[in-house]
């Protein structure tokens, strides 16, 4: 019955029908089409400006990194100890110096930044100003002037070493003061003039004594220092069984009278 019915419409009907189903085909294609043709104009662009999409993503790549270089102070060239951040000492960032000069004040250090040919000169604030160096204390190390001497031959004027920021003071900088030693190795200034005995163990400025960084580096100067005293090197050397001796005899009161009797003889 049912397809006697569909066979019986009338013929007008169907024809309607299948008009409007031609007019729909097209604008379903044209909707399927639309998506795929605005990638392929993106893509066809892309293409036909392809230096021009390179450089668009070098400049944004170029200003994230000054951005970051900036925020971060990564390149900065701190000219005086007041311009290092706060959380740099907090967070003993060690700083790139090179060494004017050894004073009986201390190490007269200039500071040499992350240099990169082409963001430094962005980066610059003091274009064609002098440098002028700042003052850097060794940090729980009391010198002694055989130490001074012995820093001013090892840490001669233009030569690199490394700050290992641990307070301020003022205007000046306490240090874990380190120089390489060939390619790879390197080696701790503050140790090396204690472990040859030409200086003393002191506390370290402005670290509280009940912290974990006051005793790691107590511990670790303090072992230097020993290791001296144990070998007798430098202030902990001491004179000989012959030396002493002699000396005691020397200063005797027997020693002294016979002198006068000789002189007046």
């Amino acid at each position: 019955m049912r397809r006697q019915n569909v066979n019986n419409m009338p013929e007008t009907y169907r024809e309607t029908e299948t008009a409007e189903g031609r007019r729909e085909r097209p604008q379903r294609q044209e909707g399927n089409q639309s998506s795929p043709n605005i990638v392929t104009l993106i893509s066809q662009f892309a293409d036909d400006n392809l230096t021009l999409v390179r450089n668009i993503s070098t400049g944004l790549a170029v200003a994230g990194v000054i951005v970051i270089a900036r925020s971060i102070k990564l390149l900065t060239k701190f000219r005086a100890v007041s311009e290092i951040p706060a959380r740099f000492i907090e967070r003993n960032v060690s700083l790139r110096g090179k060494v004017h000069a050894v004073t009986e004040r201390g190490l007269e250090v200039e500071h040499v930044p992350i240099h990169l040919p082409v963001l430094s000169p962005l980066l610059s604030k003091h274009k064609g100003v002098c440098a002028s160096p700042m003052l850097v204390h060794l940090a729980g190390v009391e010198l002694t002037p055989e130490g001074r001497v012995w820093l001013q031959e090892n840490l001669s004027p233009a030569q690199t070493v490394w700050l290992k920021l641990i307070s301020r003071e003022d205007d000046s900088l306490h240090c874990l003061v380190s120089q390489s030693r060939g390619s790879i190795r390197s080696y701790c200034m503050n140790e090396e003039v204690l472990r040859l005995g030409l200086a003393r163990t002191a506390p370290v400025f402005g670290v509280l004594p009940d912290s974990r960084l006051y005793w790691r580096l107590h511990k670790r100067l303090h072992r230097a220092e020993v290791r001296a005293e144990r070998k007798g090197k430098g202030l902990w050397k001491q004179d000989s069984l012959w030396e002493r001796a002699s000396v005691a005899v020397r200063d005797s009161a027997l020693f002294r009278l016979m002198r006068r009797i000789f002189k007046k003889t």
